[in-house]
């Protein structure tokens, strides 16, 4: 005889959503740029020191480091910063990388656009999430602790 499966609800910490959400979200922007290095005219262009009309110097580099760095450092970042610092600080961040995916997603493949709006898809996740964190209610019944001597150090 057999008997149906439940599976058990498991509820997952708002922390740990948003910070998966942005290590997801780094490999489909990862994987969308290097399937771009595949594309005949885009390594024609790398070969003459060019992407996009810029030149690869050290100031690009440079500023394409710092557009990764940061949601890489929000995966981490999430997890640790005080929750109302963290929520802000991913409602910020997930708008503005949002915004600057769909502005270089105008006019590309449509594998780059696909990608683009799976990007955007979890990054309007993480804005929700931290929109709608969860705030700590305190019962109107149970008293506030007032710091003891030992605790006040």
């Amino acid at each position: 005889m057999n008997t149906p499966t439940k599976l058990e609800p498991c509820n997952v910490n708002v922390r740990t959503k948003i910070s998966a959400l942005w290590t997801s979200m780094l490999f489909v922007f990862a994987y969308v740029d290097l399937f771009t290095a595949y594309r005949p005219k885009f390594r024609a262009e790398l070969d003459a020191g060019k992407i996009d009309g810029h030149v690869v110097d050290q100031s690009f580099l440079f500023a394409t480091t710092v557009y990764i760095v940061v949601p890489s450092l929000m995966v981490f970042a999430t997890l640790v910063l005080r929750p109302r610092a963290s929520r802000i600080t991913n409602l910020v961040l997930s708008v503005v990388i949002a915004l600057s995916i769909v502005a270089a997603a105008v006019g590309e493949w449509s594998y780059y656009v696909l990608g683009s709006v799976v990007e955007v898809a979890q990054l309007a996740a993480i804005a929700y999430y931290a929109w709608t964190w969860p705030t700590e209610v305190r019962a109107a019944s149970e008293p506030t602790r007032q710091p003891t001597a030992a605790t006040r150090s």
